[in-house]
């Protein structure tokens, strides 16, 4: 059985689902999972919603990984299982693979767009229309300090797009919600959170977690920060496609 997500979480994704009008009737979702607390959040928000709310469509999930040691998403398919969603866990060695073509990429970029185009594969062959990434206000905001500051642009995640192919839409979901919710869901209802251990997140302090010590200290003087923030974003945020 899933858990019920909390209304504060319930209404804030709804809400965001709506303005940006990320899912439509017999779409078929994809939702990215990693075993975190956001994306493991997420998926007990879409299935509640896949049950209650008025548009009707299909949700499966895809784990990616990329063989990092200590890294073992796999280990929660039989979780997945006995949800009832269906489960794509597609393995690649991106880590190895990054020390031969990354180039002038960092590994967190390459390693992303490793794994976007792996999902985007995954969607088409399964037939989903729609791909659900589990990022949250906190990861915009530090997306519009890490452009401005360091790209000189205003440019953020966006909630809702469509990818260069043309084939699928890239909704996320949590745009709304603090990264503070979705762990205190993730530890009020127990879900089996995977730690993620990549070496590379982790062998050096980077420019987001740079800007995540930053917006946490401003915040302590302007409890009006992320509220601020997201008005400010969500012009940035629009790129719906059309139906």
């Amino acid at each position: 059985m899933h858990q019920k997500p909390p209304k504060s979480l319930l209404r804030k994704v709804g809400r965001a689902i709506a303005d940006f009008d990320m899912i439509r009737h017999g779409d078929r979702v994809l939702l990215g999972v990693s075993g975190g607390k956001d994306s493991m959040g997420l998926l007990q928000i879409l299935m509640h919603l896949k049950s209650y709310a008025p548009v009707r469509f299909q949700l499966g999930v895809i784990t990616v990984d990329p063989e990092v040691e200590g890294f073992e998403p796999g280990a929660l398919q039989p979780y997945y299982e006995n949800l009832g969603v269906p489960y794509h866990y597609c393995r690649q060695p991106i880590m190895e693979q990054a020390k031969a073509n990354m180039g002038r990429d960092s590994f967190c970029s390459y390693c992303s767009r490793m794994k976007r185009g792996i999902m985007y594969n995954t969607c088409r062959k399964h037939g989903y229309n729609v791909l659900a990434l589990a990022q949250h206000l906190d990861d915009l905001a530090e997306s519009l300090m890490m452009s401005m500051f360091h790209g000189g642009q205003l440019r953020t995640m966006k909630a809702h797009y469509l990818n260069d192919a043309g084939d699928v839409r890239i909704i996320r979901p949590l745009c709304y919600c603090r990264e503070t919710q979705t762990a205190a869901f993730a530890a009020q209802a127990g879900l089996p959170v995977v730690p993620d251990s990549c070496p590379a997140c982790f062998s050096a302090p980077t420019r987001r977690e740079y800007m995540k010590q930053m917006l946490a200290r401003e915040e302590k003087g302007n409890p009006h920060l992320f509220p601020n923030l997201l008005h400010a974003m969500k012009p940035i945020m629009d790129e719906r496609p059309a139906e």
